[in-house]
């Protein structure tokens, strides 16, 4: 309960003695260039495999022939849209931004760079983890909504190549009993997400004591604690926005 009061604190100090917009506006367009760009690769190559390999194991389960063939993708786009693409996506962003984040302001810190920026009067927390937030929540929805076209295309391309269902039917299923809201939900929870690694990362890292050594233990546990509190989020959400 300790060091989750010390994380509101710090959360609060975010927005205290704060900075002109230019000086954000700058900062958050490299934030971006670092955690969207740089991601859209692995997230990408990650996804499409995630949509192939869904789409061969729901084709595998559908035992019976009474079930037609492009209940298939319908189930491959509720799996991807409500849970692969924001939260499995979400423990890869967490691995490789949220780690990122906890080293780089964990070397600030055992290099007294934080400590610079407190003497020239500058709120280091406003400074250094603001434009990093604004920058995952802006970014990290847009990764999300790539990991789901992305995971229907390698579904489809394996789904169709293979033989397992036809184009046409495939489309269909995309179709079928759509529900606009599961796309919404997704989102929703990619902010939610976005915001949680960012600043969990960001406070593991800042809060870093000792040497190098302690940069290593703070982006594991900056890892660790973010995938934990994206999962329990994720069990918030749906019982708050699914449950009936």
């Amino acid at each position: 309960m300790k060091e989750i009061g010390k994380y509101f604190m710090f959360l609060g100090n975010l927005f205290v003695n704060r900075e002109s917009f230019k000086t954000y506006y700058k900062l958050v367009l490299e934030e971006c260039m670092n955690m969207g760009i740089g991601s859209v690769f692995l997230v990408a190559l990650v996804s499409t495999f995630i949509g192939a390999v869904t789409t061969v194991q729901t084709a595998y389960n559908m035992v019976s022939s009474f079930i037609p063939d492009y209940v298939i993708s319908q189930v491959v786009r509720e799996m991807v849209v409500l849970e692969l693409a924001p939260t499995i996506m979400a423990v890869i962003y967490a691995g490789k931004v949220g780690s990122s984040i906890a080293s780089g302001l964990g070397t600030m810190r055992i290099t007294e760079q934080v400590d610079a920026l407190e003497v020239m009067g500058i709120n280091s927390i406003s400074y250094l983890v603001l434009p990093k937030i604004i920058a995952s929540i802006l970014m990290y929805p847009l990764l999300v909504i790539t990991a789901g076209v992305c995971a229907l295309f390698g579904g489809y391309l394996v789904g169709t190549l293979t033989g397992i269902i036809s184009p046409n039917d495939f489309v269909y299923g995309l179709r079928s009993s759509y529900n606009e809201f599961t796309v919404v939900f997704a989102l929703i929870k990619s902010v939610v997400f976005a915001f949680l690694v960012a600043s969990i990362s960001s406070y593991k890292g800042y809060n870093t004591q000792g040497g190098a050594l302690e940069v290593g233990i703070s982006s594991t546990q900056a890892v660790t604690s973010s995938v934990i509190a994206v999962l329990i989020a994720d069990y918030l959400l749906a019982q708050l926005l699914l449950a009936k």
